[in-house]
């Protein structure tokens, strides 16, 4: 009978390895902690320069990130990261999905005015591709953004002239240019904007049957490194509304309705075009791009008094803008 001596018993000691659905819980809490993250500094206003203000330009991405992350929590039985989750989905549509619902209008008797805003990217804009949309659309007052010479040289052989005899202009060669073409007679008023910042065309518009439109061509800088506080101050040096007076502030802003400067712009009475007419989510920029545009940074501002009955946006060739069309009420008399 053999019998085995020697033998070893034993071997190496392992700790458990974690669980896959301790980490699929810890990813619930994860996302469910951004989602949470992002509705406090949305809903409290609070932003961070810099990236943190890029960034913010998601917020309306960021309900669908919400709504992905109570799903997870879900999925991984982390009831409280689902509960975290579901109130962050609720907090986000409560500022994002207004936008998409039309407002009240005021009872503006007065003639119609139909304004078009577009940014012609250092003026390479195809002039063929925008007069196209000017004879169709058949604007009464056009502000355009990043007017160079050579665009108002080029719209000008092209006949815009014919079909807005009227203008103030100020052309440069860089992003600043900005112009005003009207079919009305205007009158240029003084500059309020930003010696350093984009030019900002500002005049009073004779609308026929109605009382005067002051009219501003809007063109903030992007809130980029040092010109953050530039942004800033072209925002809020913009006019604000007062009695006695109809005014309308078209253009790229470089600012969307959840950036807090804007809403603080919007603060002062003002009524965004597309918001009213339930049109506020649709995106303006970067257009011409194999990607749609993803943000809204143009925008039709009037006011209180005026009625907003229609807004849309456009692709206009050679531009990383889509224009801006509104066709507006104005009240028969201002007091």
């Amino acid at each position: 009978m053999d019998t085995q001596v020697g033998v070893e018993v034993g071997g190496e000691i392992r700790s458990p390895a974690a669980s896959s659905g301790r980490k699929r819980r810890a990813f619930a809490w994860l996302v469910a902690g951004i989602s949470v993250v992002w509705a406090v500094f949305r809903l409290t206003g609070i932003e961070f320069t810099g990236f943190g203000t890029l960034l913010s330009t998601g917020t309306p991405y960021a309900v669908l990130g919400a709504v992905v992350a109570v799903l997870v929590a879900v999925l991984s039985r982390a009831r409280w990261a689902a509960v975290l989750s579901l109130a962050s989905v609720v907090a986000l549509s409560f500022v994002v999905l207004p936008r998409a619902l039309p407002s009240a209008q005021p009872s503006a008797d007065g003639p119609s005015l139909r304004v078009l805003s577009v940014n012609m990217r250092f003026g390479r804009a195809d002039v063929g591709s925008l007069m196209a949309l000017v004879r169709s659309a058949r604007p009464d007052v056009i502000s355009v953004q990043e007017l160079s010479p050579r665009a108002v040289e080029g719209l000008a052989a092209a006949g815009l002239g014919s079909l807005l005899p009227y203008d103030h202009l100020e052309p440069h060669w860089s992003a600043s240019g900005s112009g005003v073409y009207s079919r009305f007679p205007l009158t240029p008023l003084a500059p309020f904007a930003p010696g350093e910042g984009h030019r900002m065309p500002y005049a009073k518009i004779e609308v026929p049957g109605g009382p005067p439109v002051e009219l501003v061509d809007v063109h903030t800088v992007a809130p980029l490194g040092r010109d953050m506080a530039l942004w800033r101050d072209g925002l809020r040096s913009l006019p604000r509304p007062e009695a006695g007076t109809i005014r309308i502030l078209a253009g790229d802003y470089n600012a969307t309705f959840d950036h807090a400067e804007f809403r603080a712009v919007l603060g002062h009475g003002w009524v965004d075009a597309a918001d009213a007419t339930g049109k506020g989510l649709i995106t303006t920029w970067p257009a011409e791009r194999r990607l749609p545009p993803f943000i809204t940074i143009d925008h039709v501002l009037v006011d209180p008094r005026v009625a907003v009955g229609h807004a849309s946006v456009h692709d206009v060739a050679g531009t990383d803008h889509r224009a801006l069309f509104t066709v507006l009420r104005l009240p028969s008399a201002v007091g």
